[in-house]
């Protein structure tokens, strides 16, 4: 395990231990990389790198555009979600791959919540991710459906995994109410274009298990 910073988020590299195996790149609210690389091995997951990155604003760097608060007493998202993927592909990215042996045979981005709404929009912003994985991903936030559905990705995913808790839609939060339809509906689009793609509905709510969906997220992604 290697650790560094940049611009105050901190970076943690789980290498695979063998040559040229696949990484992900994993945004986590807290310091989650320990968890979901340790899911990871318990799981039978094949070798991959992971590159856990916290410290992030959350709010701000995972969020693509600004956007009105959509909970009680929480603050508004300011969508520096283009300014973050800058340093994460400029900086992050080529700094963590030079710790690890040989070259990642593909690159994905993963992340739970915010970061799996994230995870979905660098698709459409960078062509350096070939799979993404979006774990119980905030895909209510406002207008990002339409954004899927007039863009193109700079580069075809080869894979994509979509998730969400069964009682997540169940809330008296209109924005909030929408989780799944538009999961479902953005897994159906992705399909429909020939993605290989998946939808893993999950038992509770949004806070249950995050590093054990997320792991079972990243494994799917590692299917060759």
């Amino acid at each position: 395990m290697h650790t560094f910073t940049a611009c105050g988020r901190t970076v943690t590299v789980f290498p695979a231990g063998v040559p040229d195996a696949p990484v992900v790149f994993l945004n986590t609210f807290g310091d989650e990389g320990q968890k979901v690389f340790e899911a990871l091995a318990a799981g039978g997951c094949p070798p991959l790198s992971l590159v856990a990155v916290s410290g992030l604003d959350w709010d701000r760097d995972m969020a693509p555009w600004s956007c009105p608060a959509v909970f009680k007493n929480a603050a508004p998202f300011t969508g520096g979600a283009d300014e973050y993927l800058r340093l994460l592909v400029g900086t992050i990215l080529p700094t963590a791959e030079a710790m690890l042996a040989g070259a990642p045979r593909w690159r994905g981005i993963a992340g739970y919540s915010l970061a799996g709404l994230f995870a979905l929009y660098a698709l459409y912003e960078t062509d350096a991710f070939s799979r993404a994985a979006s774990v119980s991903g905030s895909l209510w936030f406002p207008g990002f459906r339409e954004f899927v559905f007039s863009r193109e990705p700079l580069r075809r995913p080869d894979r994509l995994y979509f998730s969400v808790g069964d009682k997540e839609s169940k809330t008296r939060n209109p924005v909030l109410q929408t989780v799944q339809e538009n999961t479902e509906a953005l897994c159906g689009f992705y399909r429909g274009k020939g993605v290989c793609t998946t939808f893993q509905l999950n038992p509770g709510g949004h806070h249950e298990h995050p590093a054990q969906r997320t792991a079972a997220g990243i494994q799917w992604l590692a299917i060759e």
